[in-house]
């Protein structure tokens, strides 16, 4: 019965398709850009957003050294770093209202989610796309700024 769940078959022919699992999951270290806001558009249940700052670091221009018979891997080369911004948003009851409390810019956070895309259209009337992080879980890694503990 379970088989039957996950098969679905095209009326009388002896094909069909078997529905695939599949995993659309995200995890996020990083720093909050702005306080969290929390929306509610009519008829639908309220939202916390905020914006998380990842940063990817990585140096540019390996030299080899060479010493007698020691051949040695130095890294002198310039550190390059690249932030990425992410969209947050929050739906779960429970998690949304403490997200939005207690979340403030320039907190260290883990999320873990799911990614979506989606598309809206501007005051412009221009359409365009947006991704968003809808998170199911938070941790709070610290209550202080980067710049509060020097």
């Amino acid at each position: 019965q379970v088989l039957r769940q996950f098969v679905r078959h095209d009326s009388d022919t002896v094909t069909s398709l078997v529905l695939e699992r599949s995993m659309n999951r995200v995890q996020l270290l990083g720093r909050v850009g702005q306080d969290p806001i929390m929306r509610q558009v009519e008829g639908k249940n309220p939202v916390t957003i905020f914006s998380l700052a990842t940063n990817e670091m990585w140096r540019t221009g390996d030299s080899e050294v060479g010493q007698g018979a020691l051949l040695l891997l130095c890294t002198l080369g310039d550190i390059s770093q690249k932030t990425t911004w992410h969209r947050i948003s929050v739906f779960r009851p429970g998690l949304r209202d403490v997200t939005y409390q207690y979340v403030r810019k320039g907190s260290r956070i883990f999320v873990e989610g799911k990614i979506d895309y989606g598309e809206y259209t501007d005051k412009n009337n221009v359409r365009r796309q947006a991704t968003t992080i809808i998170a199911d879980n938070v941790i709070f890694l610290s209550d202080t700024t980067a710049r509060e503990k020097v």
